[in-house]
């Protein structure tokens, strides 16, 4: 144990990862906020109501990803489930975080404009996380239980109206021929790996070392602090995501939208309690939108637009797969970080944060590498960057069984191994996630784009819920220790080996589906009509929005 400046840590690297993160978050608050109370219209070059949709972004993605780390520990050490009731329970939350922004983004779109969204969603997000922190006796037989399942479908509905929209209001700010415009997103995205990073360090350590509702509570404060920056700084926008037609919203209907939305929380509140109906919904609706989409682009669209809407499928159902392994980081890896690894003294849910660091590393080497690469005409395509993407997830759990098994199933894995499987992990999602959103835009007609970026989403969905059912397999309650570690690892080596082979398929169908993309008679339809942040790094699957602005929109 060592004994540091108000707080005790159980290794000299906790200690240290701990209070980087807290200087880290501090200076972005100081110097954002320094930023967006100058007085010049402008500052580095850009308008304040950037740096202001930055803080409000960093905060949210602060509390997200802070109490996303601590979920599964809670679901498991204070709620009582088993590994695998908690797994679906993730699977479902984390399912419905991507459902959630196809409604978000249309009321946003059709009614209520962008702001309003992306307030209504931060009022929701900022109840949600601090009723997490009533934490109760433990149990499932305490009636707490049900203001946590609210907590959760509070987020769930919060981040569906905030993340699909706050992102949309950043290429407002500029004209559609700023050459800013992409410099900004890299500033903005910066905003979300920084609030990701800190998140799972302090709110992780504060959660396991003091108490739930510490780190619940801190992430509450940091999306009340996101709030307040945007209510405050409502000027700096310049009125950009405000309603088309405000007449949509008179006489009291705004109030409907609301009403709709808390109606949205009383379904997801059922939803996450019973995991079956997110399935179905999954199920029904994800695989209506498919047929749909090949409906319309067999029996609408000419033979070169609908062959684009093949390989667009074809890429959103190899997505499933990547998220579907990808995801278990929250879930049964961070479960097996806990119990299985040599963390040095760390809390397995600080090791959250490494994503998002290795994001902030490697996403500039991969936008430099896949230019220079496209000067000398040798970039891959992007079904075979998606092919790459899941043969590294793959890699990333064989890698993990390797050295597992290497030191003994009876001896705690050594920690590099967390350390790899994120690298190559992140690499694939480098891979894929920024990558798919451009491509989503690219090949699909302009009347289109927000049902193809809708089944994205789905697919997303889909990927998450499968995610939890996987690292339900990873359960194995009343085994022993090494037992339940050795069934963690064979479901970790036949996941990895199956993402190998489907990733080397993909490889070697991509000419043919390259061929299905007819890239060299894609024409623009307008000057700048890429989705709003599309093609920026660092990115996440929600980047554009669900509903995006065009650039020749705005």
């Amino acid at each position: 144990m060592i004994e540091g400046l108000f707080f005790t840590f159980d290794s000299m690297f906790e200690m240290w990862a701990f209070w980087i993160a807290v200087i880290a978050l501090a200076a972005f608050l100081i110097g954002g906020s320094v930023l967006v109370t100058r007085p010049q219209a402008e500052v580095l070059g850009h308008p304040k109501g950037l740096f202001l949709l930055f803080m409000a972004e960093m905060w949210e993605r602060f509390s997200y990803y802070g109490m996303r780390a601590l979920l599964i520990f809670y679901l498991v050490q204070h709620w009582l489930f088993s590994d695998s009731e908690a797994s679906v329970i993730y699977g479902a939350y984390t399912a419905l975080v991507y459902i959630t922004p196809v409604v978000g983004g249309y009321l946003a779109d059709q009614y209520i404009g962008q702001r309003k969204a992306v307030l209504f969603g931060a009022v929701l997000l900022t109840f949600g996380h601090f009723f997490m922190a009533f934490e109760g006796g433990g149990g499932q037989a305490d009636p707490m239980i049900n203001v946590f399942w609210l907590a959760l479908a509070l987020i769930i509905v919060g981040s569906g109206f905030l993340k699909a929209n706050i992102s949309v209001i950043v290429g407002q700010l500029y004209s559609r021929t700023d050459l800013r415009r992409d410099p900004a997103y890299t500033i903005f995205y910066m905003g979300i790996n920084v609030g990701a990073a800190t998140a799972s360090i302090i709110c992780g350590y504060l959660g396991q070392t003091y108490g739930w509702q510490y780190g619940f509570g801190l992430a509450g404060f940091g999306m009340l602090l996101g709030l307040v920056f945007f209510v405050l700084g409502k000027p700096l926008l310049l009125g950009k995501g405000e309603p088309k037609d405000p007449s949509k919203i008179k006489g009291g209907k705004e109030w409907g939208i609301y009403g709709a939305g808390l109606a949205m929380v009383a379904l997801c509140w059922a939803a996450i309690q019973y995991q079956e109906m997110v399935g179905y919904v999954l199920g029904a609706f994800g695989g209506g939108l498919v047929l749909y989409v090949l409906f319309t682009a067999v029996t609408k669209l000419p033979s070169e637009e609908r062959d684009r809407i093949f390989a667009a499928m074809f890429l959103i159902l190899t997505s499933i797969v990547f998220w579907a392994l990808f995801e278990q980081a929250g879930s049964s890896l961070n479960l097996f970080t806990d119990r299985h690894v040599d963390t040095q003294g760390v809390n397995a849910s600080m090791f959250q944060s490494i994503n998002a660091i290795y994001i902030v590393l490697l996403a500039p080497l991969f936008a430099m590498l896949w230019q220079g690469l496209a000067r000398k005409g040798a970039e891959p395509s992007t079904p075979l960057k998606f092919g790459l993407a899941v043969i590294q997830v793959g890699l990333g759990f064989l890698v993990l069984v390797w050295g597992a098994e290497s030191v003994g199933v009876n001896v705690p894995t050594p920690v590099i191994f967390i350390f790899l499987i994120y690298l190559l992990h992140t690499t694939g999602e480098l891979c894929l996630s920024p990558v798919g959103l451009s491509a989503m835009n690219r090949l699909s007609p302009a009347h289109m784009a927000s049902l193809i970026m809708g089944t994205w989403f789905f697919a997303s969905a889909t990927g998450n819920f499968a995610a939890g059912l996987i690292a339900a397999a990873t359960g194995a309650e009343g085994v022993g220790e090494e037992a339940g570690k050795q069934v963690v690892l064979d479901v970790y080596s036949t996941v990895g080996w199956f993402a190998v082979a489907i990733g080397v398929g993909v490889m070697v169908v991509s000419p043919l589906i390259k061929k299905l993309m007819h890239l060299d008679t894609i024409k623009d339809e307008s000057i700048d009509d890429d989705l709003e942040g599309q093609s920026e790094f660092p990115a996440e699957p929600q980047a554009a929005g669900v509903h995006p602005a065009t650039r020749n929109d705005v």
